[in-house]
């Protein structure tokens, strides 16, 4: 399964140039049934990772430019009156797909941002009264652009909490830069990709994460980190128990890209900012403009050897 994990990352880094750590970030979210949300300027490189990662993992895969104008059903579906059969024939929308990419998400309605609220959540939508299963894996890749930009709607928190991570790709080094500019047929490499691993393959790779040995020290940990940003006081949104579960399974994805069958705290300082981020930030300020910044007052309040005796000097557990 390494060898897989290895494959994918070279097969990605070959297409989104100098940007190994993003990369790594988003396939652990990928691995552990999360959402991801890219957030950065135009023109960064956030829609060919996400069409560079549904390639290589095999994956159905359907891209949504969002617009102002643009309805639920254009997401979901809808329902048409079939006269000759004198019945209902559902019309599929692209949610439908394994890899759904929600591109620039923030320039839609909040009510069409919406209708991928159930899908995120449960892995199925409701269309005219009726539920229908969305096809496993589903993965959404939402991309945005800076709130500052004109005609962008903020994410409420309740649809950012649906995305596991929060990522900015950020401005390329120069080595990088200078392919990108040399490759002018990267559109063509797009094309010719083919997957590296099979459905099978990621649902026992799925498996194995969730198997992944989480220590009761590792435990405290991540529930002492959550605890932090609840005290009263602090000027952030505090996480969720939903937020803390998806720290431990961004954790356990990120052991085992290392090779390990254990999460230690490095595992969890490293996916920590782009899990927590988005969530510590309110929604009519969140930018990935300082990425972390939160995220490290939070990873400086307590001590990954003895976390409980640490966060216990500072609020009292019972609260």
């Amino acid at each position: 399964m390494q060898s897989l994990i290895t494959e994918i990352m070279q097969q990605v880094s070959s297409v989104v140039l100098g940007k190994k750590q993003e990369i790594k970030l988003s396939l652990a979210c990928l691995l552990a049934r999360g959402h991801i949300l890219i957030e950065d300027l135009p023109g960064m490189g956030k829609t060919t990772l996400a069409q560079v990662l549904a390639k290589t993992l095999g994956l159905s895969y359907q891209r949504t430019q969002f617009t102002s104008d643009m309805l639920p059903a254009d997401v979901v579906g809808i329902s048409i009156f079939n006269v000759k059969e004198n019945n209902f024939e559902l019309h599929k929308g692209p949610i439908f797909n394994q890899v759904v990419l929600a591109d620039e998400i923030n320039r839609a309605s909040p009510k069409t941002q919406s209708a991928l609220l159930e899908a995120m959540e449960e892995g199925q939508v409701s269309i005219d009264g009726k539920t229908y299963q969305l096809p496993e894996p589903f993965f959404v890749i939402a991309t945005q652009n800076p709130l500052f930009h004109a005609g962008t709607y903020p994410l409420p928190e309740s649809q950012l909490d649906r995305f596991m991570m929060r990522i900015s790709l950020g401005f390329p080094n120069i080595a990088a830069e200078k392919e990108i500019l040399k490759n002018h047929k990267n559109r063509e490499k797009l094309q010719q990709l083919t997957p590296c691993i099979t459905t099978k393959q990621l649902k026992e790779i799925q498996l194995v994460i969730d198997d992944i040995h989480v220590s009761e020290s590792i435990l405290e940990y991540v529930i002492a980190l959550c605890h932090i940003t609840r005290k009263e006081g602090a000027e952030m949104n505090p996480l969720s128990p939903r937020a803390g579960k998806a720290l431990l399974a961004a954790a356990r994805a990120w052991a085992f890209m290392d090779n390990r069958d254990y999460v230690i705290p490095e595992d969890v300082c490293a996916v920590f900012p782009s899990v927590s981020e988005h969530r510590l930030e309110s929604a009519s300020t969140v930018s990935v403009s300082n990425q972390g910044s939160l995220s490290a007052q939070v990873l400086q309040q307590v001590d990954p050897t003895n976390p409980l005796p640490s966060y216990t000097s500072k609020i009292d557990i019972e609260t």
